[in-house]
């Protein structure tokens, strides 16, 4: 099996700088009006490259006492697409930065949201790459 390039370069701790995990509470905060509303933590994870595509993905893990489930995950890609506080737009652009030059990110979609278990839920982002001229 192939070594994953990029696996070296979106660390964790490279992603938490990218898409910190307070976002999630400003976006609550933008939504309700009081991020305590919030029934989950949203982290970028990194999943490999394939076919010249960046998969990442939004890991959303339930808080405690509060239901994921029952969050309507399902309408989020839409909104995370959009909102600017989650700032997928921005965030491409970081990660297009931190490829320094090698390549370049072009479209990025995306995915309908998937249910891991009841206490987490994924999003996944694809990013379109080519290497730059």
């Amino acid at each position: 099996m192939a070594q994953d390039p990029f696996d070296t370069l979106f660390t964790a701790d490279r992603l938490a700088g990218l898409f910190p995990a307070e976002r999630a509470d400003r976006f609550f905060e933008a939504l309700f009006g009081d991020a305590g509303e919030g029934s989950f933590d949203i982290r970028l994870d990194y999943q490999g490259v394939q076919e010249n595509q960046l998969r990442f993905v939004f890991k959303l893990t339930q808080r405690p006492g509060k239901c994921l489930s029952c969050s309507r995950t399902y309408g989020l890609p839409h909104v995370f697409s959009r909102h600017p506080v989650i700032d997928v737009a921005g965030l491409v652009d970081g990660i297009a930065l931190l490829l320094d030059s090698t390549y370049r990110c072009g479209a990025w979609e995306m995915g309908r949201t998937l249910e891991i278990d009841r206490g987490t839920h994924v999003i996944p982002l694809t990013i379109d790459i080519d290497p730059a001229p």
